[in-house]
């Protein structure tokens, strides 16, 4: 998960200031020494990493947070502006054409993910209603248009290719007359990459550039190199003057340090990360919520996004209801389990709900998706008369139903007993709140619980 043991040890060192009622310099200085470890530890620049402590000290030792009835909060509040700050402050958004088509320029070292993220950027805009054209500017790495062609198929987007024989700036100039002509909103255009930084290279990309004058030069580099990929968004930076960042593989990123120092060392923007290997699985990037995240604090606005995308509406005031009813079935179960899927792997959502990771019992959980896929097994292996009511499932059919999901008969015992508690406690919420309603109507002030005047 990302910044995974970053934030392990920021939120342990946190934890330590929260129960104190006062707070000493000592206090702070001990605080500041883990932070700054837990930084380096996670790749992040040294210089960063000095610079940011020392930002957060001065803040913390102030008299306002020392004299505050709840210094330990105040001093997490600090390192959260200031991690928010470190990271870019607001969210940058893609730069726009003022007439014709959007140009972005799509650079980066090969093996990076730079054609797959052309695709996944392509997704998002379509998602916006906005109308991409893919440009097959690698004629170089071996079957790098072929793999832009496959993913135009999956995602039904254009894609302009002339061949391997063609220069790329000569694809890039025929493509944008193509884009104008056609009237793409958005021209994205993969380039070559290198194993390493060349002259041969940034001079072909500086080439591209002047012919293009893209709004957007967005560098993709992998957020699992750490410092190398700072160091190579330094260079690029230097020689193209890049737009923005797109950071790929910061789901498999456990430290984080190049997230944390791209745009303090090099002033570019990260504007989009990948979270995986599905071609919607990209992000914009949002330095307030990261920050939250990386804190423990949640991702609640994020978590909305992706139910609001993803989840279908209608359904979802269907299953409320039968909630409220108590008519919920083992099939309403398995769609269930089927909308929570569409919104990514469980430990990512689980991590953007506030103060999920300090639960308890929820510390180190790892969430076991295989099971939930052996629970969806159970289910379809069931008949539609047994999914509406588990109760006559007896028990030769719970041995037929374990052989069909290739689960054992302990397995579909669980399922059974765990679906069973959960409609006993749908009739009792279902209950409460038919009380509520009634004594509403009857004015006599709604339900009330015993403690309560």
């Amino acid at each position: 998960m990302a910044f995974e043991s970053l934030a392990n040890r920021l939120q342990d060192a946190f934890s330590r200031l929260r129960g104190k009622g006062k707070l000493t310099e000592s206090d702070v200085k001990e605080a500041m020494r883990e932070v700054r470890l837990a930084l380096l530890e996670a790749d992040v620049n040294f210089k960063v990493v000095k610079d940011f402590v020392e930002k957060v000290r001065e803040r913390a030792i102030g008299q306002d947070v020392l004299q505050s009835l709840t210094p330990g909060q105040h001093v997490i509040k600090i390192v959260n502006e200031e991690l928010t700050e470190l990271m870019g402050g607001t969210q940058a958004r893609l730069n726009q054409a003022s007439k014709g088509p959007t140009v972005v320029m799509m650079v980066g070292l090969q093996g990076a993910g730079k054609t797959t993220h052309t695709g996944k950027l392509a997704k998002l805009l379509q998602k916006d209603r906005k109308l991409p054209l893919l440009v097959a500017g690698d004629v170089y790495r071996p079957a790098a248009i072929k793999q832009l062609q496959v993913l135009g198929e999956q995602l039904g987007v254009p894609v302009f290719a002339l061949g391997n024989d063609v220069s790329p700036v000569e694809i890039v100039r025929q493509a944008l007359e193509h884009a104008k002509i056609h009237g793409y909103d958005h021209v994205l255009i993969d380039t070559a990459g290198r194993l390493h930084i060349d002259e041969a290279l940034m001079e072909e990309l500086r080439q591209i550039k002047e012919l293009a004058t893209p709004q957007e030069i967005l560098l993709v580099v992998d957020a699992m190199t750490g410092q190398v990929a700072v160091d190579v968004a330094q260079t690029f930076h230097t020689q193209l003057e890049t737009t923005g960042v797109i950071l790929t593989k910061l789901d498999g990123d456990t430290r984080g340090g190049a997230a944390l120092s791209i745009r303090a060392v090099t002033g570019t923007p990260i504007k989009y990360v990948g979270m995986g290997e599905k071609i919607d699985a990209i992000e914009p990037f949002h330095p307030d919520r990261m920050a939250s995240r990386i804190l423990g604090m949640g991702d609640v606005l994020t978590l909305i996004e992706k139910a609001q995308a993803t989840v279908d509406q209608d359904k979802a005031k269907e299953m409320e209801k039968k909630m409220m009813t108590a008519s919920f079935t083992l099939d309403d179960f398995l769609d269930q389990m089927q909308q929570v899927k569409k919104l990514g792997p469980l430990e990512e959502i689980m991590g953007m709900i506030p103060g999920m990771n300090k639960m308890k019992g929820m510390q180190n959980v790892n969430v076991d998706e295989k099971q939930m896929g052996r629970v969806e097994a159970i289910i379809r292996s069931m008949t539609p008369a047994e999914r509406n009511d588990p109760k006559v499932i007896n028990s030769s059919r719970r041995q037929r139903i374990a052989k069909g999901s290739g689960t054992t008969v302990q397995e579909v015992n669980r399922l059974l007993k765990q679906f069973d508690e959960m409609q006993k406690m749908m009739k009792q919420f279902s209950g409460m709140a038919k009380k509520m309603k009634g004594k509403a109507k009857k004015g006599k002030g709604g339900f009330k619980l015993p403690f309560m005047p």
